[in-house]
């Protein structure tokens, strides 16, 4: 991802963005960077990868400085019951099937929508990222929670 990252940066018509840019692979729960050193975290679709989620909350919330923003766009738990059943049989019967017939890899997709049934719900999430010590904490609920966003400070 992080190549894609680079050739993404590239492509844009902004000159010098991408020399602005250090691309750093490592791990959420342990990163290679001082206390307070960035304004904004942003991770999106990736937080429920991390094996240890409230440990990886605390060290984001270790790197932002006071007054730093920490945002996740993250799959979620869909709110209607009729578009959940829908959503819960396109996802188990339809996505593995796209992934082996597009990548060739219909086992990492079935991956994909076993570790969205289990990323918690909205609501507590957002207390494993108040648990992490940010504060104002919210979220907003995307195509009726298919997909939330959500957001916090270090105060």
């Amino acid at each position: 991802m992080l190549e894609e990252g680079k050739k993404k940066a590239d492509s844009l018509d902004v000159p010098g963005v991408a020399e602005g840019l250090q691309w750093v692979e490592s791990d959420a729960e342990s990163l290679p960077f001082d206390d307070n050193s960035f304004d904004t975290y942003s991770i999106s679709f990736g937080i429920r990868n991390v094996s240890n989620i409230g440990k990886g909350l605390e060290e984001a919330h270790r790197v932002l400085r006071k007054g730093g923003h920490f945002c996740c766009l993250e799959f979620s738990q869909v709110n209607s019951e009729v578009l959940r059943k829908v959503y819960d049989l396109y996802s188990m019967n339809v996505i593995p099937h796209i992934g082996s017939a597009v990548a060739g890899d219909g086992k990492s997709y079935r991956y994909l929508v076993e570790s969205i049934r289990k990323f918690p719900d909205q609501e507590t999430f957002s207390e494993m990222i108040r648990a992490a010590g940010f504060s104002q904490v919210r979220h907003e609920n995307l195509l009726d929670g298919v997909v939330a966003i959500h957001s916090g400070f270090k105060m």
